[in-house]
């Protein structure tokens, strides 16, 4: 017979781990018709900014690093952005055709934008002596945008968090994460219950916080607005994916918002270089075309206004998208996958397309649809041509009449556009799909795989680790088949100064094609060559190579 003891203490057991699943079952869950509306608004304004503008470093990063740590934590002694006004903030995002906003009121430097009860280290004790946070909340409510708060989860400041600068890789000798923990929990708290209804609140950076103590932060923070909308960047899963710097891939399961820069560094730098009206708008295109957001950055001066050149550059946007809105927002990625040629939106029984690179020679073909197109208009200028088979839609605008960023054209069907499968488009490149080998990934990291380079996916990428000078990248496309052309695309990075495109012959590496930049798209010719495994040999970067699309094409019978 069992032992009396040793029987309570199985069904305490019990009791506890039935407790904790329990618990897990139980945490809250975001309002469906809050995420949708926070989806349907696709485009919005990430600002990053604090004292860290009077150094034009890094914000968070450089402490430690570019600036000394004791010099970074008194930069808010001398700031006084006496020129800043969050109504013109707000303008310009509007100009943009931005639906809302989303403020660093506190990044990893620990230092707070708003008047908090939680410390010292805040905007109010600096000679400004204003609430950035309340200020722009009221003009955001103000003009009709919708108001997000940026928290960083970790804090290098904070002498109870166990990480500090430079780079949160410095151990504490003492800290103490449940109190600091406290501490973050009440200035959350502040921000929701002073500044809001928010639309989001986006944490990042969790480094000591897992899972089950993000989980708690998220859970507080719905029981003080049950619509909030939280990212991954608890420690816990949250709502939906941030996927930065680089335009995440297809996915309608997931919700998911890109975080980008509208030049090259979150907060302000002096001549920081800054995208073009092509780029920024086909990046927005490619993002909502795989059903995700677009959180566009910018990074104000040290006297409190947005550079001109970006608020020019932010109007651009505006006007280009102004005339296609019904394209954008509300809609759904979809039933085309995004891809070189372009990306499309959809809703009720409308596809939207926007091409941004047609062929060489005559028309767009893409895959049928599975339903029946009543009606096919362009409108970006110029006549449509459009043909609808069993098997293809053909559409063709002359080329003197295509609009240079993308051209938009509206499908309407026989039947709603959202349930449709979605659909990939193929370049046709021997190598899709294929078994990929590299020499290094970045990080390890399998988001930068080699296969990410073969996958017919403009926006993802094979990287290697940034000290990496010389790399290789390999293909293995099933059996010997004859190749005399290639596309590599390097985007705009312009990294790579020497490269080889080689075959295998047995054990020995053949050279088909020598070069030295690849930069963007760059489509190589050689002589026929009849191979299985094909690499590229990185001989010379200057820095670590990344490459995001290699194709192979064949010529003659298989």
């Amino acid at each position: 017979m069992m032992n009396f003891k040793k029987t309570v203490r199985i069904c305490l057991f019990f009791v506890v781990v039935s407790y904790a699943i329990a618990a897990e079952n139980t945490a809250s869950k975001v309002d469906a018709d809050a995420l949708r509306h926070w989806q349907d608004l696709r485009f919005g304004m990430f600002i990053h900014w604090g004292p860290v503008s009077l150094t034009g470093e890094e914000i968070g990063w450089s402490r430690g690093k570019q600036t000394p740590i004791e010099e970074y934590d008194r930069l808010y002694k001398r700031f006084n952005p006496e020129k800043f006004n969050a109504d013109q903030w707000v303008r310009a995002a509007k100009a943009a055709g931005m639906k809302y906003i989303v403020l660093t009121t506190k990044h990893h430097d620990g230092f707070c934008l708003w008047d908090t009860r939680q410390t010292d280290y805040n905007i109010m004790n600096s000679p400004f002596k204003r609430d950035v946070v309340k200020e722009l909340a009221a003009a955001c409510k103000k003009q009709g945008i919708e108001f997000g708060t940026y928290y960083s989860t970790c804090d290098w400041h904070h002498p109870d968090f166990p990480l500090t600068s430079p780079g949160g890789k410095v151990q504490r000798e003492q800290s103490n994460l449940d109190r600091y923990t406290d501490y973050l929990k009440a200035q959350v708290k502040e921000l929701l219950t002073n500044y809001g209804p928010l639309i989001t609140l986006w944490f990042d950076v969790p480094q000591k916080f897992n899972a089950q103590r993000g989980q708690k932060v998220i859970d507080m923070c719905r029981s003080i607005q049950p619509t909030i909308v939280i990212n991954n960047r608890t420690g816990a899963k949250g709502d939906f994916d941030t996927p930065e710097q680089k335009v995440g891939g297809f996915n309608r399961q997931r919700p998911w918002e890109t975080c980008m820069t509208i030049c090259q560094q979150w907060a302000w730098k002096p001549d920081d270089k800054m995208k073009s009206e092509k780029e920024c708008i086909q990046m927005l295109l490619s993002i909502i075309g795989g059903d995700g957001n677009l959180l566009f950055n910018v990074g104000p001066m040290p006297d409190g206004q947005i550079e001109p050149r970006q608020v020019e550059r932010l109007k651009e946007m505006g006007q280009w998208i102004g005339k296609y809105s019904d394209a954008i927002y509300g809609t759904r990625g979809g039933p085309f996958k995004p891809g070189k040629w372009g990306a499309s939106t959809c809703k009720d029984k409308k596809v939207f397309l926007f091409i941004m690179n047609w062929p060489k020679h005559g028309a767009l073909t893409l895959p049928a649809l599975p339903a029946k197109i009543t009606k096919a208009e362009v409108h970006s200028g110029g006549t449509l041509t459009f043909r609808q088979t069993p098997l293809s839609l053909e559409l063709d605008v002359a080329p003197n009449k295509r609009d240079s960023i993308a051209t938009v054209i509206e499908l309407t069907l026989d039947s709603q556009a959202f349930p449709i499968q979605p659909i990939g488009i193929s370049s046709g490149s021997l190598a899709f799909g294929k078994k990929t080998e590299a020499s290094n990934v970045h990080q390890k990291d399998k988001s930068y795989n080699a296969d990410k380079a073969f996958d017919d996916d403009p926006e993802t990428r094979w990287a290697t680790d940034n000290n990496v000078s010389a790399a290789w990248i390999q293909v293995d496309i099933g059996s010997a088949k004859l190749v005399n052309s290639a596309m590599i695309d390097e985007h705009d990075w312009d990294r790579v100064k020497r490269f080889e495109l080689q075959y295998q012959v047995g054990d020995e590496w053949k050279t088909a094609y020598s070069g030295t930049t690849i930069g963007a798209d760059k489509e190589i010719s050689f002589e026929p060559v009849r191979a299985q495994v094909f690499r590229l040999n990185i001989i010379e970067s200057a820095e670590g190579p990344t490459i995001w699309e290699i194709q192979l094409f064949k010529v003659g019978p298989a």
